[in-house]
């Protein structure tokens, strides 16, 4: 007779799974003796051999007792079933891995290639990773807010980097993150990109997913804060100058 450390240990298991077991109905607890002991017979020890392997081999414990009486040819089939059950399981596994694998560049989980292709173009002029992140996330709300314009803003930001004083503009932007607001280099930038907008015919006007982008830009940085704002206040200026004349 043994004792449930010892049984524990001839199955392999601890003793809190043998008390789980007891709980859960698969196996059953005797009686304590005389001394106030449970002992557990040499087949109480096989059951839970059987109960190990069996959970062990991923048959879920509201199966096992099932397949622990059942003949021969329920227990093939019963097998058979939850093989077929464990392979759907591991195709779902191996999907999750394959996305996870995924998340060392979580732009291409959300964003079709072309775009992506656009980022890693970014990440090779060298622009700074967290401006590529925020022109991710203006891809992002492209795609969910105005998705038909997609092809066109790949065609024109691959454009503007085939473009030697876009790109330059744009690096000088990315080095600005961490001036100071009032920096005398930030004026001199506005003011080569007010008259970038200007050549490009721009009026400064933005679609709504570009105004939450130029929102979430302005949080990033006090010094991107007031390019926007004064790029901003030039346009509306000529948009007033405009509508007088």
């Amino acid at each position: 007779m043994l004792t449930i450390s010892r049984l524990a240990a001839t199955a392999g298991v601890t003793v809190r799974t043998v008390r789980h077991y007891h709980h859960v109905g698969l196996l059953p607890e005797p009686e304590r003796d005389a001394s106030g002991y449970r002992r557990y017979s040499a087949q109480a020890a096989v059951d839970l051999i059987r109960i190990r392997t069996l959970a062990d081999a991923g048959v879920p414990l509201a199966r096992i007792d099932a397949l622990l009486h059942a003949q021969p040819p329920e227990f093939a089939a019963a097998v058979t079933d939850i093989d077929a059950e464990l392979r759907r399981k591991i195709d779902q596994l191996t999907e999750y891995r394959h996305r996870i694998a995924q998340l060392d560049s979580g732009e291409r989980l959300v964003l079709p290639p072309e775009v992506v292709a656009v980022l890693d173009r970014m990440r090779g002029l060298g622009v700074s990773e967290q401006r590529v992140l925020l022109e991710r996330d203006a891809w992002i709300l492209m795609q969910a807010l105005d998705p038909h314009v997609m092809p066109q803003r790949v065609r024109d930001k691959n454009a503007a980097f085939d473009d030697p004083e876009t790109t330059r503009l744009y690096l000088a932007c990315d080095q600005s993150v961490d001036w100071d607001p009032y920096d005398p280099r930030l004026d001199r930038l506005i003011d080569d990109l007010d008259a970038w907008e200007i050549k490009q015919e721009r009026d400064g006007s933005r679609p709504g997913y570009l105004k939450l982008v130029s929102s979430r830009i302005s949080e990033a940085s006090p010094a991107w804060q007031r390019i926007v704002d004064a790029l901003d206040h030039r346009a509306e200026q000529r948009r007033t100058a405009g509508h007088d004349s």
